[in-house]
This record gives structure tokens, sequence and C-alpha cells, in this order.
């Protein structure tokens, strides 16, 4: 902690937002009310973790869930949350989230640079719960022309494969980069918004037990800036911080497998903690599968059409088509709790498969010789050979596929159900994730077998790939209230400091009720926190 003096801070202004991703939406809100608005970022890039996403938000009741023509109410989703979260202390939280959603769709429509959002079919994760949907509640950001966004492209973080493979992105920002590069001009344009790159939060700067400021390093440079309002942390959680995971966590490799965004390390976590502040979740992650890649590193996997998951003991463990924190989450408990090594997971296939979607590409493509080149992919004309390849009995592993046989001639997977829920359902189509209508280009399902969801493994050769646990991102951190207010252990807030996305703990406690959660949570609260400063009294 640093105390601030009067003479001894570099630049004022009302409101600092630490961190660029969904915080940013909260900064262009807070700047657009005429505060002086600061955000620092400590990549050189803006958007964080959001930028990698579908940018999807969970808001129920919003004005695109409307459009459409839906009639679920927000009533439904709240008895939704409440089930399946089954927590009353969050109750406060949900009640905000929901409030905060359809109030801060309603007033970013009003600026041009979001236009109009649209609600894409998304079902429900938890089909079975009171109130859910099959057609959920997410709300995207239209896709964004380069032409329109300008210079202010360059600012804007790539997407994963863009990174990693150098994929061209083309002319049109799509999924979070859109939903950033929206936020950027129209917080630039208020002409109350400041961005300063290349730097990091330090510390936090209190006086008289308030916080009035941060503590950066701006290209290697100490620098005070003051805020007469108040700190907004929307840095991000601790997904790339191994020794904090290690601490937390059960699984602290997920480090190395995260696709978070590389500058998360829990530094603003770390700053609300050394003033005093109160955490929750920290054992917690949004985990999902990741595919390993050629590059030796996973991509979020999510959709299985065919195949089955094994485990070290050559057997299936869960539905394979489950939601992906769902199933990121059953890896990380299996492998931690049954003495059974579920990491890696193997993902078994055979020809049909590969006829019928090919992999790791395009349905309509032959899979890429690097698959093969890397051992990312590997193939076994016999059951025999596979059981050697991944190193499990033959005998559980010729087991475990009769029994998945059975059930794709029947249609129904007796012991995990895969392909019964609206969410399954919507893999048996070849589909992008997320879903957007004017992105989609499905595939008809497979007609010749009564779940498309269950294709037999019985067409030699057979093909086995590797699946990992994964996230995006933590989900555990500072505790805060509806007011998006960091709190205290006595649960008290701490004056000026608010939190929200993956910097506070997440108000859907340990579950994901759908999609655009995080996203979905990182903005409605930074929302929620600029309403309360801005009627602080200064």
């Amino acid at each position: 902690m640093v105390t601030l003096n009067e003479d001894n801070h570099d630049e004022t202004y009302d409101v600092i937002v630490v961190g660029s991703g969904g915080g940013l939406v909260g900064a262009y809100v807070a700047a657009s009310r005429g505060l002086r608005t600061l955000v620092i970022e400590k990549t050189d890039l803006v958007g964080g973790t959001t930028a990698y996403s579908g940018a999807g938000l969970w808001f129920p009741g919003s004005a695109p869930v409307r459009r459409a023509g839906l009639d679920e109410s927000v009533e439904e989703a709240r008895t939704y949350l409440r089930t399946i979260v089954d927590d009353s202390s969050r109750e406060p939280l949900q009640d905000a989230y929901l409030r905060a959603g359809v109030q801060l769709i309603d007033e970013l429509e009003k600026n041009p640079w979001f236009q109009s959002f649209v609600h894409a079919p998304v079902p429900e994760y938890y089909a079975s719960a009171p109130g859910a949907s099959p057609t959920g509640h997410t709300v995207f950001p239209p896709p964004l022309p380069v032409a329109e966004l300008g210079e202010n492209t360059r600012l804007v973080r790539t997407s994963i494969p863009a990174e990693r493979w150098g994929v061209d992105e083309g002319p049109v920002l799509s999924g979070g980069r859109a939903l950033i590069g929206r936020a950027l001009s129209a917080f630039l344009e208020t002409g109350h918004g400041s961005l300063r790159l290349d730097t990091a939060l330090q510390s936090l700067l209190v006086e008289d037990g308030r916080v009035v400021g941060v503590e950066a390093v701006s290209d290697g440079e100490r620098v005070r800036f003051r805020a007469e309002r108040g700190v907004i942390l929307t840095a991000g959680g601790f997904e790339r911080n191994r020794e904090l995971r290690a601490r937390h966590q059960p699984f602290a490799q997920a480090s190395q497998w995260s696709h978070g965004a590389p500058g998360n390390t829990g530094d603003a976590l770390l700053a609300g903690i050394a003033i005093g502040a109160a955490t929750d979740l920290l054992d917690e992650a949004w985990y999902v599968p990741g595919l390993v890649q050629p590059d030796g590193r996973p991509t979020f996997q999510s959709g299985m059409r065919a195949g089955i998951w094994v485990n070290g003991a050559g057997e299936r463990f869960m539905n394979e088509a489950a939601p992906y924190d769902q199933a990121g989450h059953e890896i990380v408990r299996l492998h931690t709790t049954t003495g059974v090594s579920h990491v890696p997971v193997h993902w078994v296939l055979d020809q049909r498969q590969l006829d019928r979607d090919s992999f790791g590409g395009p349905a309509d493509q032959p899979v890429a010789p690097e698959w093969f080149e890397s051992g990312a992919l590997k193939k076994a004309d016999t059951l025999e050979e596979l059981a050697k390849l991944i190193d499990v009995p033959l005998d559980a592993l010729r087991k475990t596929i009769e029994e998945y046989n059975g059930y794709a001639h029947t249609g129904v997977d007796e012991k995990f159900h895969r392909g019964e829920t609206p969410w399954d359902q919507m893999f048996q189509y070849v589909l992008p994730f997320p879903y957007i209508p004017e992105l989609n280009h499905p595939a008809p399902p497979t007609p010749d077998w009564p779940n498309a969801l269950l294709l037999p493994l019985d067409t030699p050769p057979y093909y086995v790939a590797t699946i990992v646990p994964s996230d995006i991102g933590t989900k555990g951190g500072l505790k805060t209230d509806e007011h998006a207010r960091v709190l205290r252990p006595d649960g008290q807030p701490i004056a000026g400091l608010y939190a929200a996305g993956n910097t506070a703990a997440a108000m859907s406690g340990r579950v994901y009720p759908g999609a655009g959660t995080p996203i979905g949570s990182s903005v409605a609260f930074a929302y929620l926190a600029v309403l309360d400063l801005a009627d602080a009294v200064v």
C-alpha cells in the first residue's frame, strides 16, 4: 500500500480503470458522463481476454432478446440463477447483474458505435434447471469493418489464431475484437477518455482509508495517477500466475494451457489484497477442455460430434459434448480425486469421423499434414495398436468401445446421455462457436444413425488426439457487493475501490449459467461501478 500526499501525484482524473477488456465498456460509460477517465493497460494492446472471446453477453431481458421475439422473462432467468448457483449470499449480485444487463444495452445502443446488438440462440448450460431457456439469453455485438475503426485497429489485440499462427483476420473485426474496437472508439470520442498502454499496476494509493489513485510502471518509469472518484479494477484474473494457482487451485498446471491474455498474472488482485480486501473463490476457474494443436499448445474445444474421450484406464468418463465449463471441471475433478489419470484425455476417433467432419479444420477439407507430422493426431490400424499408442489396457478399451457402439446403434447414450440436451443438439450440425447466424454454414446431420452425435467407432484406422484441462480465466478474486464495491473481510466497502470481471469473485459462484456470463459480468459490474462512483460526493 502506498499513501498519497497532495504534492506527489503526476496526473489527476475522476476515474481510473485498470485493464482494457470488458472494463473498457465501463470506461466509456464513465467518460460519456463527462468524468475524466483514464484506462491503464499492462500490455501494448487493448482488449485482454475479451478480445479473444466471442463477446457473448448473457443478458436476459435485454433489448436484443426482446427484438428476437423471445418471451422468456428476467424473472425466469432469476429463478434459473437462484437454482443453479444455490448460494443466498450471491443473490444481491445476481439481482444487480440482471438489472444492469438490461440497462446497459439500452444505454450503449444509443451510441452509433454500438449500433444494435443481436441475439443468437445458444442454449443455457443447465437445461433441466427451472427457468432454463433452450434459446438462451446471449447477445453479441455486430461485426465491425476495419475501414470504420481506422487507425484504432492497430491497438486492438488480435485473435488467438492470428497471434499463434499468423492467420489473416481479414477486413472485419468480429466477436470480442468487435466489442473492444467499438468500446475503444466510443471511449476516445467522448473527449473525456485517456489511454495509457504499457502501464502496469503496482499498487493502490490510499489516503485516510480511501483509495485515491494508483502507482504504476509505465515504459519502465514509476508513475502515479490520482482518481478523485474511484478506481475500477478490471485487469482479468491470475490464470497466468502459476505460483498463485499452485497456492490456491487443485491443478496449477492449467496455467501453461490457459487461454487468458498473457498479462493476466493477478496484479490487481494482489493490489487489492495488499490494502485489506477480502477474496472469494480463489480455487476456481472457467475451465474448458483444450485440444492440443500441432504447435503443442491447446485451443478451446467445444462441441463433440463423434468419437469418445477415454482416461488412463481406457474408460469413458463423461458426456463429451457437455458444456465446456462442466467438461473442464469434470476433467480436473476426476484427475485430482480418483487416482486415475485424466491428463491427458485421449480423444479416440475412426475413419468414419474423419470422412464426415475432417479434423482440426473445415469439415469439407482433408486433415492438414501438420497434425500427423507433429503427432498431435496419431493413427492406429487396430485397437491393439491404439491401446499401445495411448498406454491403456486393451481389454478396458475394447469393452469401452463395444459399449459405446451399442449406444450408437440405439441412439441413446445410457451411461452419459450425450445428445439429449439443447446444448448437445446444437452440435448435430457443424457450427462455429459462438453461434452467430451470419457466420454459420451448417452441414446436415448424418441421416444413417439415430443420434448424429453418436457415430459408432467401427471403421479402422483409428485416430487419437489429446485433450488437456485449459481455461478462459480464473473466476475467483476480490469480494464485491452489488455496486461492484470491493469489500473488507468484515463486509464493509473499501472507499473508492471497485472490481469487475475476473478480478472480482464471480457472481455465478462455481457454475457457468450460459454463454456470455464472464464477459457479461465484466461489463455489467464495471457499469454498476460507474453508476455508484458517478454519484459519489467528491
